[in-house]
């Protein structure tokens, strides 16, 4: 396989969609790729950061899928590359043109490109999503998620759980078989707080036949909307919690942000045939409020993985497996808690998980114990008082006896309370029609070990 044809016929594709040809990073990134190099080594190769280096592949893969009218990412490029669907095209350029499944593409700026795409096929735009190289379990919850989005044509889910409990890998690899039911798949993340209006242009530019977006936000509310009605869409919008002030009750949103939050009901209200999910260890307060009302919009909550753990210690290649189910309900089957402790247990202890369960408390290694602070400085310090009480108690505490120990008033233990169940940290119980609560297993184990708790 000549890598250099590859390269002069990816500069055509990428300069007729963009104005502008392959800079070295982009020439470096589909190099490493064809020679089956992970992000981590090409970055490496070019001294360049990993994350930026995954930027630009999606957006190449964006570009190429775009083009060619079928999903192209890092896994199968050199997949279409050896059956010729992209490789076997580079005779076609001929006079500057470049001919791909019968679309002319003028190498000479962006020109008038003819989009004749088949409209069976499935325009798939998975931004920056991470790239999934295991998966363990999850049948049950991935079988759930396809009735809601394929049978119930549901217009709104949402996938709560913790952070690095595996919301993520499960959406991306849920989505994979049955993406031919969509028209249009859109993945974006909003870790790095992007306003609505830019996520909004985002989506009209892949959704759109035309170059020509709105400049105001109601306008592009309006034609997001067309095409919502207009075709199927999945639209997978992912650490949706970032949105939210921290250290205000759980639901409140950055300045700047609220109109999520009617993005949110409008997506739930408004008729379409398409499906918004929300990604995000926080529930909005809009879901909480609209699913008691809509059948059209569900939540799962996502728990440990269960026996499926098993595999994946397995696959760290730990000792002493008669341990693993001891360690495994430390963690309540918590996927980044059992990966990062293994990488502890590997070369700290020689893989034996023995002897890390001999420690007289077992250590919560340094990059969970970050995560789990993170999560902790978004609590109100009504929040924290109430978890403090409830991660000391043996049986869990009702309405009444939390307002005496925290001493404050009912109400506002029932805001703090409230707070606390939308961030997925309550455990609620109910005998003889009285309502008790406490903090779930896996948080207990983690916030019994975080340094934030014991210093406030």
């Amino acid at each position: 396989m000549d890598i250099q044809e590859v390269l002069t016929l990816a500069d055509n594709l990428i300069f007729a969609s963009t104005g502008k040809h392959l800079d070295h990073l982009q020439k470096a990134i589909l190099e490493g790729t064809l020679q089956g190099q992970t992000y981590t080594k090409i970055a490496e190769d070019i001294h360049s950061s990993e994350g930026h280096i995954r930027d630009l592949g999606s957006e190449i893969w964006r570009i190429f899928s775009k083009e060619f009218g079928e999903t192209v990412n890092k896994s199968n490029f050199r997949a279409i590359l050896e059956k010729a669907k992209f490789y076997n095209y580079s005779s076609a350029i001929v006079s500057n043109t470049v001919t791909v499944n019968n679309v002319n593409i003028c190498s000479e700026g962006r020109g008038t490109q003819a989009q004749q795409r088949d409209e069976d096929r499935v325009c798939v735009d998975w931004g920056d999503a991470p790239e999934i190289l295991t998966f363990y379990g999850r049948q049950q919850e991935e079988n759930c998620l396809t009735e809601w989005m394929i049978k119930k044509c549901c217009r709104f889910i949402t996938i709560l759980g913790m952070s690095g409990v595996g919301k993520t890998s499960l959406a991306l690899h849920c989505v994979e078989p049955i993406k031919s039911e969509f028209n249009t798949i859109i993945y974006r993340s909003l870790r790095f707080y992007p306003k609505l209006e830019d996520i909004l242009t985002h989506c009209l530019e892949i959704l759109s036949e035309s170059s020509i977006i709105p400049p105001t936000l109601d306008a592009k509310l309006t034609q997001f909307f067309k095409y919502l009605r207009q075709s199927r869409c999945l639209i997978i919008l992912d650490d949706v919690q970032m949105l939210f002030a921290p250290q205000e009750l759980a639901g409140c949103y950055q300045t700047g942000y609220d109109n999520y939050g009617l993005f949110f009901k409008q997506m739930a209200e408004v008729s379409h045939q398409s499906c918004l999910m929300l990604l995000s260890s926080e529930k909005p307060r809009e879901i909480a409020e609209l699913e008691l009302e809509q059948d059209s919009i569900c939540s799962l909550v996502l728990g440990g993985l269960g026996e499926a753990s098993q595999h994946l210690l397995r696959d760290q290649k730990l000792k002493d497996e008669a341990e693993w189910h001891q360690l495994i309900q430390l963690y309540q089957g918590h996927p980044l808690g059992l990966k990062l402790t293994a990488a502890l247990i590997r070369e700290f202890f020689g893989g034996c998980v023995t002897e890390f369960l001999r420690c007289s408390s077992p250590i919560l290694c340094e990059p969970l114990q970050f995560q789990i602070n993170q999560q902790l400085k978004r609590l109100t310090l009504l929040e924290i008082k109430i978890i403090n009480h409830l991660v000391n108690e043996n049986e869990p505490l009702n309405l009444a006896q939390i307002s005496d120990k925290v001493q404050v008033s009912y109400a506002e233990v029932l805001s703090g309370l409230q707070s606390l169940n939308l961030r997925l940290l309550l455990k609620k119980e109910e005998k003889n029609y009285i309502k008790s609560f406490t903090i779930d297993p896996l948080f207990r184990y983690l916030f019994n070990n975080s340094n934030v708790l014991k210093n406030s």
